[in-house]
């Protein structure tokens, strides 16, 4: 649990980094479903022509910089989530014991009630982060989930129905978070204020509304996690080393509150008052999301934030 200090200077900052949360063997068990996963992946593209035979003998890292250079998706089929846009019968997404043990790990669920209090739902809102070194990266690449992420508040990239949600983000280093290869970057202060975003390549706050100059690097070492609150303007760093960074975010929130993506299935992670209810197998999360992808595919686009173009502050 925090201590009131933490408590105190989350309310105060809008941020707290909190280091040694995630247990070595949780991650360990994150990093082996993983590798088995891109192992998986990397057979067919090998059947497929589209990889050498001898990118098997590769490490994972080595296995993830050859692919992405070949131009092998691998980021879609390890996300925790459908896509915002195009989702199809057969939209590839990762949804295993390892992860679900992450996302409803215990260290990281009493961290998450000492903010919000123990009715915690697990919400939609949530992505893998596995960002190669940015000499590595396409010219053409603008996912947020691979290159630097622009700046944003949490709650401004969903639904204004979660406007009044009791919300915290828990942004999880599954490799150390360092200035060099992308950590966290925020906007301290008591957090009170929705800013305008623009649907960029990315959905970003709107240009000269913040003072990049003013921001705060957030290092954490793997373990560690860096707490938000969902109006708290943040960003990354861009990769300048030569390795991958990775990490997880995800969001939790008062249970019967709405999400800010009430398309997406949410689950309850942990509840004093009907501990019943709290959800413990991870089929069942797989099987929320592929029900949730079949009744979603093909169907009209879904929007997932509340900001338009051509609004003056994009112009």
């Amino acid at each position: 649990m925090l201590t009131y200090a933490q408590r105190r200077a989350f309310a105060t900052d809008g941020y707290l980094v909190v280091e040694d949360v995630v247990p070595q063997e949780v991650r360990a068990q994150v990093e082996g479903e993983y590798a088995a996963l891109l192992d998986s992946l990397c057979d067919g593209w090998v059947a497929d022509g589209l990889l050498p035979q001898e990118v098997m003998q590769q490490d994972f890292w080595q296995k993830l910089l050859n692919a992405y250079e070949a131009g092998c998706d691998w980021f879609q089929p390890m996300d925790i989530s459908l896509p915002g846009d195009e989702i199809t019968a057969d939209t590839p997404m990762h949804f295993g014991p390892a992860v679900f043990d992450l996302v409803t790990c215990h260290a990281i669920l009493d961290v998450v009630e000492a903010l919000i209090g123990p009715e915690i739902t697990s919400n939609p809102i949530q992505h893998l982060r596995i960002k190669p070194p940015r000499p590595a990266l396409q010219e053409s690449e603008i996912r947020a989930h691979i290159t630097q992420t622009d700046w944003h508040q949490d709650r401004g990239v969903g639904l204004e129905e979660a406007d009044q949600t009791e919300m915290v983000t828990v942004w999880i280093a599954m490799t150390d978070a360092t200035e060099e290869n992308g950590c966290l970057q925020v906007m301290p202060g008591t957090p009170d204020t929705m800013l305008p975003h623009c649907p960029k390549t990315q959905t970003a706050i709107a240009d000269g509304f913040i003072d990049p100059a003013q921001a705060l690097p957030l290092p954490v070492r793997a373990g560690g996690i860096v707490l938000l609150h969902p109006l708290t303007p943040h960003a990354s760093l861009p990769n300048g080393t030569d390795a991958f960074r990775w990490s997880f975010d995800l969001r939790y929130n008062v249970t019967g509150q709405p999400t800010g993506r009430a398309h997406f299935p949410d689950f309850v992670a942990r509840s004093a008052a009907r501990p019943e209810t709290a959800l413990t197998d991870w089929r069942t999360w797989r099987q929320m999301w592929e029900e949730t992808r079949a009744e979603l595919a093909g169907g009209a686009h879904i929007p997932i934030h509340r900001w338009q173009s051509d609004a003056p502050f994009c112009a």
